[in-house]
């Protein structure tokens, strides 16, 4: 069937050497955030996931992370709630429950996104299911190391040398 005038985008999957892509959302704290623009001058760690159950392996990623790389300011760290569909209409109601089970001193490192979610699952290829889709960015917003599922030991050791590689340069 022939489509007059149709113009058929096909949706690039994210790659390590690419350059993230705009990313919006507000942190836990209110404010807009802008990625890749945000980590910018900092190798910052992205763990993104779109289910409710998916923040059990986001968790696991951040937390490790955090623990590894914390206390270096050259490194940055954010989970992504990405929730579309009907999620955008309790939108207060899903970030007030994320804000109290949030530490305050963490809050400025949750970025709930409720836009261009679908776009986002393509880019990032999301086999659906409850995994995380961990995206390491270089200083520059670059995309350095890629992993989607849960939380692998093997997968993280890889990403913790490819930051201390980036550190050291």
């Amino acid at each position: 069937m022939k489509h007059a005038g149709a113009i058929f985008m096909v949706m690039a999957v994210l790659a390590v050497g690419d350059t993230l892509p705009t990313l919006r959302g507000r942190d836990l704290t209110g404010h807009g955030v802008r990625l890749p623009d945000a980590t910018r001058g900092r190798i910052t760690l992205l763990s993104m996931g779109f289910t409710y159950e998916s923040r059990f392996p986001v968790e696991a990623w951040t937390n490790r992370f955090r623990a590894e790389f914390g206390a270096e300011r050259r490194v940055n760290f954010y989970e992504v709630p990405m929730i579309g569909g009907m999620g955008k209409l309790a939108r207060g109601f899903i970030d007030g429950g994320m804000r109290k089970s949030t530490p305050r001193d963490l809050q400025d490192n949750v970025v709930t996104v409720y836009d261009d979610v679908s776009t986002w699952k393509k880019r990032l290829a999301d086999p659906g299911g409850d995994v995380a889709h961990v995206v390491l960015l270089d200083a520059k917003g670059q995309v350095v190391a890629r992993h989607t599922g849960a939380f692998d030991e093997a997968a993280y050791k890889r990403l913790a040398d490819t930051t201390r590689e980036l550190l050291a340069k």
